[in-house]
């Protein structure tokens, strides 16, 4: 077994309240998946747990549409809410395809999410050095997140967090699914790399460990209906207490992860429900 020193992650177990969360995710998910219509009919439930998702994504970065309006519209190259909704519907259909490349590079499938993010305005973008996409910001590049408001790290220290995290990955962790997760969420959130997207991006690699790790293999526990449920202020909230480092904050925001996969079933459950009926 790895000492606490080789794999930090799993010594996260440990802090109040986080085995607590680990175990009731686990219970939560194995409902689900134990669900008659998840026999036959997994790929429905998948396919509205990624709308459900990207419309929960979305209103945390600002875009609260009705999940009738996400599901109706296909037109959303305009800017503003419309092409924050087609950034987050995007990604969460990407997020799926990536998860080989990232098991050998966790930083080429960020810079992939951001050009997906990005959308078709990336060619021009990529063109004009208006917006980097695809790459983390170097000293003096703006980054555009109303949502979080906490110091931003500059360039240098981007960098070598981001170097530290794909090292964490890559060595591989004994930590449940749900620790990694919450880490990865946190630390691109804290970060902010790139000069857009971040916290779309964020919750789409949050998916990608998710998937990844056996947890939700079938991607039907969109945890970003739970955030977008939780709302912005307690996301903000839990964030402030990871960034902070302290033990109690770093817990309080695994726990929130926790509560927003587990809100993410009870949703996919009544998917399921309604598939069951007939009515969907």
């Amino acid at each position: 077994m790895s000492s606490p020193s080789s794999d930090p992650l799993s010594a996260l177990v440990a802090l109040p309240g986080v085995a607590d969360s680990v175990d009731a995710v686990r219970k939560a998910v194995d409902r689900v998946y134990g669900h008659r219509v998840m026999r036959r009919r997994s790929h429905e439930v998948a396919s509205e747990a990624a709308l459900r998702g990207a419309r929960g994504s979305a209103a945390l970065a600002g875009a609260d549409w009705a999940l009738e309006e996400v599901r109706r519209r296909t037109d959303f190259g305009a800017e503003g809410e419309p092409r924050t909704v087609g950034a987050a519907l995007r990604l969460t259909s990407e997020a799926g395809q990536l998860l080989s490349i990232w098991r050998q590079s966790p930083l080429r499938v960020l810079a992939r999410l951001h050009l997906v993010a990005a959308g078709d305005a990336a060619q021009g973008q990529l063109a004009s050095g208006a917006d980097p996409v695809g790459r983390p910001r170097l000293a003096g590049e703006s980054v555009d997140e109303p949502l979080v408001e906490l110091p931003l790290p500059d360039a240098d220290e981007v960098a070598g967090r981001l170097d530290g995290l794909t090292r964490l990955l890559l060595a591989g962790t004994e930590a449940p699914a749900l620790v990694g997760a919450a880490v990865v969420h946190g630390e691109l959130l804290a970060l902010r790399p790139f000069g857009s997207h971040n916290g779309l991006i964020a919750r789409a690699a949050e998916r990608v460990v998710l998937v990844g790790s056996g947890l939700d293999p079938k991607s039907i526990c969109p945890a970003e209906v739970g955030y977008a449920e939780l709302g912005r202020a307690g996301y903000v909230g839990a964030l402030e207490g990871y960034v902070s480092g302290a033990p109690d904050g770093v817990a309080a925001w695994i726990a929130h992860c926790g509560r927003a996969v587990e809100l993410g079933v009870r949703e996919s459950t009544a998917v399921c429900e309604a598939l069951q009926r007939g009515a969907a």
